[in-house]
């Protein structure tokens, strides 16, 4: 599985030990809400991390555990995803996800993590194009998903709640 390394993040394949970083980030409402309607138990993070790790082993991208390379602190996490997803219209590109803890916002981790992403995307998958959504009201992804190149082509919802889709031509 691969591993990423930038200037000051070590991005690696999620697994069983990232768990209680998970519980902590998902269970946090500061983070969760900008996604979910409430934070998530520690459960509902359970069956993320194992779907996490399936999506790995089944094809061979995923989601990474974000974290500081000189301290191993967990930053949060950004991933490749095929969750094929019921909605109008249905995804035809792999999907990017990103997040990292509140106390780590703003401080350009989150670029960091989504450009080695999708410049592994870009080599690995040569994919012509990525997409992802986002909540109309988090305002701090659709800045970053901006700067990364992401343009918005529709608003629809996604069980039942408002979204954006946006995409990303390929590098």
């Amino acid at each position: 599985m691969t591993i990423l390394v930038t200037e000051r993040l070590t991005l690696a394949p999620v697994a069983l030990s990232d768990l209680d970083d998970l519980v902590a980030l998902w269970g946090d409402p500061a983070f969760a809400t900008a996604i979910f309607p409430t934070a998530l138990s520690s459960e509902d993070v359970w069956f993320r991390l194992l779907r996490d790790i399936g999506h790995w082993e089944a094809l061979g991208y995923g989601n990474w555990a974000i974290r500081d390379t000189a301290t191993g602190v967990y930053v949060g996490s950004v991933g490749v995803l095929d969750y094929r997803r019921i909605m109008t219209p249905a995804f035809d590109a792999p999907e990017l996800g990103w997040g990292v803890a509140p106390r780590f916002q703003g401080k350009g981790m989150a670029f960091e993590a989504l450009s080695a992403a999708l410049a592994w995307c870009d080599d690995a998958l040569n994919a012509p194009r990525t997409v992802c959504m986002i909540s109309p009201d988090n305002a701090p992804s659709h800045a970053l998903a901006k700067r990364a190149g992401y343009i918005p082509y529709i608003e629809t919802t996604y069980k039942g709640a408002p979204i954006v889709l946006l995409e990303r031509a390929a590098a």
